[in-house]
């Protein structure tokens, strides 16, 4: 019959300590289980009755559950930002206390959100706490703090920031982290000669992969998923998904392959054109291609002379 472990004891060190057979404690501590004697002192390895128990098993999934639920929180926020969802402040209410929550909701910039579905970019400030009689707490950009009281709040793409210079400045002089990649996140505005008539970005074309296998790796490793030939990144924007199409190739896995270009294609697999892809789309298609496109082989100086 599964038993299940007493209650942590936290220590003087801040290790939350659960009693284990023979007067042992085992605990995690920075992702790894750890054991102390009957006398108290902390072990440099584990003795393997520890290691077999039911107790290090229950540690060690309770430790890879904390990381998974870490991970959906920070996709959770980052999808808020990514597609412009607008955010219920009863919602962040709601999950405030729990530290993988807090860790992705805490600094990043938020924006009130009007009964008319307005944004106001100008009355926004760094998340920094909520409360049902006040609203949703800020650091705005003179360092001052203030309280949203709409309903409603959003998590603005960093591209759509009007002053996305001065939240970067305030964050340093400040020194605040953000647990989503927002203001560290790397944008790309449309230039000014960019042809939008053009249906596509060939900036990045003619990234020579050696095989077809390491363009694949390098995607899976940036979070983008493949089909069809394509490294691909949905974006949402006011109801409408546009997904961005990098080129990376199809052919045998070993193969060397080159990639191609950069489109975006509507729901029906229309293809857009680069006046009609909004700004989000636009930044985060670039960002995906040209970060896949760094990885290519790069020849030394010298080769192939």
């Amino acid at each position: 019959m599964t038993t299940s472990p007493r209650s942590p004891a936290a220590d003087t060190d801040g290790i939350a300590w659960v009693e284990a057979q023979d007067g042992y404690a085992l605990a995690l501590s920075g992702g790894k289980l750890v054991a102390r004697n009957p006398q108290g002192k902390a072990l440099s390895s584990l003795p393997k009755k520890l290691k077999d128990s039911e107790l290090a098993e229950q540690l060690l999934a309770l430790r890879d559950w904390l990381a998974e639920h870490q991970r959906e929180c920070h996709d959770a926020v980052e999808t808020w930002m990514i597609r412009s969802l607008p955010a219920p402040r009863t919602v962040i209410e709601s999950v405030w206390d729990d530290p993988a929550w807090r860790g992705a909701l805490e600094n990043a910039v938020v924006v009130p959100i009007a009964p008319d579905g307005s944004q106001d970019g100008g009355a926004g400030g760094f998340l920094k706490g909520v409360a049902e009689e006040k609203g949703v707490g800020v650091v705005d950009l003179d360092g001052e703090t203030r309280w949203l009281s709409t309903e409603l709040v959003a998590f603005p793409h960093p591209i759509l920031l009007p002053d996305l210079d001065g939240y970067r400045e305030l964050a340093t002089e400040l020194s605040l982290s953000q647990g989503i990649s927002q203001l560290l996140r790397e944008t790309f505005a449309k230039a000014g000669g960019l042809d939008p008539a053009s249906a596509g970005i060939r900036a990045f074309s003619e990234g020579k992969f050696e095989q077809l296998n390491h363009a694949l790796g390098r995607c899976r490793t940036l979070g983008y998923r493949v089909r069809g030939g394509f490294a691909i990144c949905p974006v949402w924007r006011d109801g409408s998904l546009l997904e961005a199409r990098y080129w990376i190739g199809a052919e045998a896995p070993e193969s060397e392959t080159y990639t191609g270009e950069l489109l975006w294609v509507d729901d029906r697999e229309r293809l857009v054109k680069l006046g009609d892809v909004n700004e989000v789309a636009f930044s985060e298609g670039m960002r995906m291609a040209a970060a896949i496109y760094a990885g290519r082989a790069v020849e030394k100086e010298g080769e192939g002379a």
